[in-house]
């Protein structure tokens, strides 16, 4: 077969009725073989031609969807010149829609022998490699729409797509661990009951396990090393993996859509599953490498690394932002996705002199007509100096505050100095979001990486022995209390504390202002047995547990509650910050509280043993509007967060703050208050607990 001369655009495998058109953008390329694939594994190599402003491009008529396809890229090999061509590697396509097949480990991957950086390696790399598949997909959307959430209404819950069904009896088999599985009415349901409102995936961009964990029998689990930005991660089909990954992705969508769930990816442009300079060939490291990756500017044959993964994407390169920018696109475009959560978010502003809050990157974002109307979530630090941008990206950025985290930890674990800090988080870090608002600030207590909340109240210590790197792995410093004894036991007093922590941490995060993150498992006290960095554990470990407890029935009763609570008072969730001055009825719209029932003073604020704080929300004064711009009225709320051991009486106040108190929650309780009135002025405070009040008037 020969291609025809082809079109250079748009880039990638475009099947147009009759034939598929190849494009494929490289600078430094001498030659370019498009590789077919029969199902037998057969490859038929075909030259492309056809160059056009570093675009190799052919047309290949009689080729339809389905067909496996890769690259072969010739042209110098001089690693520490920055070039690494080796046509003995079978690369993927960047653009692809579809990537079928693992990657295997064998030395015929790597593109130069193991300790010999600067010798080409000719062995054959096609056997261990996956392939690119053309895709056509007329998806029927119908009706669908994005739900478009504001972002004061948001509430995002992030899960990885198979573990959050691989356990649920209530899916069947054959779509455990799917995304038909997280599509089904047995898993939407959970979400509905809870009352989030987002779902965020961790990464469902193709993705390859790295060769040291193939070396010990592992596998990546959390895909944090992409080699398709286009491309559903085909693992996670129950359909097939010639492209029905691609419809079931949509559908999906369609369903989360349907039942009002946004939904968010997790997204890694920062670096490739590629890694170092010693691991595998597979894609943009074979196509240009130095128009894909920071090089150190001494030694080419090395990588900057500010990722931890051992390089890093330029993107200062216009062709590799055009690649992150129309994968973007594609995703809101195509697969109708609702907005993104970028990770290491720092690492794509940077430039020569550090991070540049007016880089490319962001100024394209901010500019592109698709990807800035959607919700965009930045984890704001790299790992290399000047990478942390906590509350420094520009409108319309949210950001993952690990302030709010920290800080939220500290108090429980009783390591806090005072309550002023954490005054701030709770009504939105005006500190670091000034300028936008309250929303901004993505709220969270765990994540994916490091505790999960039930280990955060188990363990002092990590317990990552599973993952066979001799504890070097996961976070050292996990502001983390296990209530008097490590992991496990029998102590009801110790379990008890545990759960009441628990409590006290979610209801800390669902009525704070801001946007809050759960946690999948979260709410059913999930436990990886002391793994912080489970990344690499692809089982039970991981996944969640649907094995009803009454404990774990307690836990997400009080998480449905506090989400109800937040949904129905927009007091919880301002769109702008508070302004702490009195209305004309002498109460400020926000006002903090001592024991006493008296506004803290200089001294209070300074003081760092501080134990106890109460938050007082005034609804009348709410910064919101109404659907026709109307000024929305709510309740008043006291909610006040004791961290101290001991109980402690709290005097309510009374007029012009209240006539009187209604309690709503006590996490002293297992089970959410229904509601009951108060002695006239009197409450006394459990110790570790929070109590919310509601003003009668």
């Amino acid at each position: 077969m020969h291609a025809w001369p082809g079109r250079p655009g748009p880039l990638g495998a475009t099947w147009d009725g009759e034939g598929v058109n190849i494009a494929l953008h490289t600078a430094s390329a001498e030659a370019v073989d498009v590789c077919l694939f029969d199902d037998d594994g057969r490859e038929t190599r075909i030259p492309l031609t056809e160059t056009t402003g570093h675009v190799w491009h052919g047309y290949l008529p009689g080729v339809g969807p389905g067909q496996r396809y890769g690259f072969r890229v010739d042209g110098p090999f001089d690693p520490h010149a920055g070039q690494r061509h080796n046509p003995s590697k079978l690369l993927l396509d960047p653009y692809a829609r579809a990537v079928e097949g693992e990657f295997r480990l064998h030395d015929a991957v790597f593109g130069s022998q193991p300790g010999r950086d600067t010798l080409q390696d000719h062995r054959d790399s096609a056997p261990w490699v996956p392939r690119s598949v053309v895709v056509h997909d007329e998806f029927d959307w119908g009706a669908d729409a994005p739900p478009r959430t504001p972002w004061p209404q948001t509430v995002v819950y992030e899960l990885h797509v198979k573990g959050f069904s691989q356990l649920n009896q209530g899916v069947p088999e054959h779509l455990r661990g799917t995304y038909a599985g997280l599509a089904h009415p047995a898993s939407v349901q959970h979400l509905l009951d809870l009352g989030v409102t987002a779902v965020e995936l961790l990464p469902v961009h193709a993705f390859v396990s790295e060769p040291h964990l193939l070396r010990r029998g592992l596998t990546n689990y959390w895909g944090y090393a992409s080699v398709g930005f286009f491309a559903p991660h085909a693992a996670y089909s129950s359909s097939g993996t010639r492209g029905e990954q691609v419809r079931e992705f949509k559908a999906m969508v369609k369903a989360l859509h349907e039942a009002g769930l946004e939904v968010l990816l997790d997204v890694v442009y920062n670096h490739t599953g590629e890694g170092d300079q010693s691991g595998p060939t597979l894609v943009q490291r074979g196509i240009d490498n130095a128009g894909s990756y920071w090089l150190d500017p001494f030694d080419r044959a090395r990588y900057k690394d500010v990722t931890g993964t051992g390089s890093t994407l330029d993107l200062r390169v216009p062709s590799t932002l055009q690649l992150v920018m129309d994968s973007l696109r594609y995703w809101v475009g195509e697969m109708h996705v609702d907005g993104f959560r970028f990770d290491l978010a720092s690492a794509l502003t940077r430039g020569d002199d550090g991070t540049e809050l007016r880089s490319a990157f962001l100024q394209v974002v901010g500019q592109d007509p698709v990807v800035s109307q959607v919700k965009l979530i930045a984890e704001p630090w790299d790992i290399a100096p000047g990478g942390y941008l906590v509350g420094r990206f520009p409108a319309p950025w949210a950001e993952w505050n690990d302030r709010f985290r920290d800080t939220v930890r500290d108090a429980w674990r009783g390591q806090a100095s005072g309550v002023r800090e954490l005054a701030y988080r709770l009504s939105g870090s005006s500190d670091l979001y000034a300028g936008r608002a309250p929303w901004a600030s993505v709220n969270l207590v765990t994540a994916h990486d490091g505790f999960c909340l039930h280990d955060l109240t188990a363990y002092d210590h990590k317990h990552n022995e599973a993952n066979g790197e001799d504890g070097r792995d996961g976070e050292d410093h996990n502001r983390s209390w296990n209530c008097g004894a490590e992991g496990p036991t029998a102590d009801r007093a110790v379990e008890a504390l545990r759960r009441r922590q628990a409590r006290n941490l979610l209801t800390t995060l669902l009525l704070s202002s801001g946007t809050p993150m759960l946690t999948m498992g979260d709410e059913v006290r999930r436990t990886q047995r002391g793994n912080n960095n489970a990344y690499c554990q692809d089982g039970p470990l991981s996944w969640l547990s649907w094995e009803p407890r009454p404990d774990t029935r307690d836990l997400a009763t009080w998480t449905s509650r506090l989400l109800q609570l937040r949904a129905e008072h927009p007091v919880f969730r301002q769109s702008s910050f508070f302004l702490g001055r009195p209305d004309d009825g002498g109460v400020p719209d926000v006002a903090w509280l001592r024991e006493d029932g008296e506004q803290l003073d200089d001294d209070d604020w300074h003081d760092t043993g501080r134990r106890t704080l109460g938050m007082y929300l005034d609804g009348r004064g709410i910064r919101v509007r109404g659907p026709r711009g109307e000024r929305v009225v709510d309740d008043s709320f006291l909610l006040v967060l004791h961290t101290g051991a001991d109980d402690l009486p709290f005097v309510l106040p009374g007029e012009p703050w209240a006539r009187s108190w209604e309690l709503l929650l006590d996490t002293a309780d297992e089970q959410p208050t229904t509601g009951r009135s108060l002695p006239a002025r009197g409450l006394v405070v459990a110790g570790r607990s929070v109590v919310l009040l509601q003003a009668q008037r």
